[in-house]
């Protein structure tokens, strides 16, 4: 699949994606609006401002599709090696089924295919582009208003009091994380760190650029919005959960598109599973008495 295929995914050369780079004066660059340098506009016609994309990614759509693909094919493959790994040496006399079903065998494959992954964006947009990747996808660390952010975490929570009026599943797969006290801490570390981290990469800072270049700032955030409410369809098979997690994508991208900073939507995504998982762990008095999970399971969806 060439990118000349399909040119809307294409980067635009005309300009530049690091603002340390000059930009390359050509016959395009030399224009007021639609009107060429040293050209006459017509009389009585003021000329058009001079526009920009909202956001200009080095990188183009088809670098961010073979990104999803290969986390896809890479959560697949690890996690799959994992379990063969632990069948043959930690637990020699149990089934492979048995095995394949321990949530913390499931966070160690994903914990593996993540950070080969994030090798690989970093890599993909280093090397090809010549861009530095933290700079490239807009990181900017928000500095004293690291915490308004996690607060608006927490308040991105409400969202979730929308189940009450939704037909949600009583069970889901997720649940099996919070099967004893040991595996849940295990899941609330990797909600609060590298889980949303690989999420802001992928979605807002690699996706969503791309989209807002193409069709503008809120299309872009609805279809993020939208492909970030999709991939948690199979933590939870229900429709209704993704339609929740979809909204909190919208907050998510919103102040990704606002501040221009993925590290302020990161913060915000840590400030809302933080605030999920405090209140699961405290209606199960700590993980440790699971028959009280009614409250945490609202939240939790």
């Amino acid at each position: 699949m060439s990118s000349s295929d399909n040119s809307q995914f294409d980067p635009q050369p005309a300009v530049s994606a690091d603002p340390q780079t000059p930009v390359p004066i050509t016959p395009e660059v030399l224009t007021i609006g639609s009107t060429p340098l040293g050209s006459v506009a017509p009389a009585g016609t003021a000329p058009a401002p001079p526009t920009a994309p909202v956001e200009n990614p080095a990188w183009s759509g088809w670098d961010v599709l073979l990104i999803a693909l290969l986390t896809i094919l890479t959560l697949v493959v690890v996690e799959a090696m994992t379990v063969v790994g632990a069948r043959l040496v930690v637990f020699p006399h149990a089934s492979f089924a048995e095995v394949a079903q321990k949530p913390v065998l499931a966070l160690i494959g994903e914990f593996l295919s993540y950070i080969a992954v994030a090798i690989y964006m970093i890599l993909l947009v280093e090397g090809k582009y010549h861009v530095r990747f933290w700079s490239a996808i807009r990181w900017n660390w928000p500095g004293s208003t690291a915490w308004r952010l996690l607060g608006l975490g927490l308040l991105t929570v409400s969202i979730d009091f929308l189940s009450r009026y939704l037909p949600m599943p009583k069970t889901t797969p997720f649940d099996q994380f919070f099967s004893n006290p040991r595996d849940a801490y295990l899941i609330v570390a990797f909600a609060v760190t590298i889980g949303p981290l690989m999420e802001e990469l992928l979605f807002r800072g690699l996706l969503y650029p791309v989209l807002a270049r193409r069709i503008g700032v809120a299309g872009g955030i609805l279809l993020t919005a939208l492909s970030f409410g999709l991939i948690h369809y199979p933590q939870y098979k229900s429709w209704s959960a993704v339609l929740v997690i979809t909204l909190v994508g919208v907050v998510l991208t919103s102040v990704r598109a606002v501040t221009k900073s993925v590290a302020a939507s990161f913060l915000v995504h840590v400030g809302y599973n933080g605030t999920l998982m405090a209140v699961a762990a405290l209606a199960t008095d700590g993980f440790r008495h699971m028959d009280k999970v009614g409250l945490a399971q609202i939240y939790l969806r």
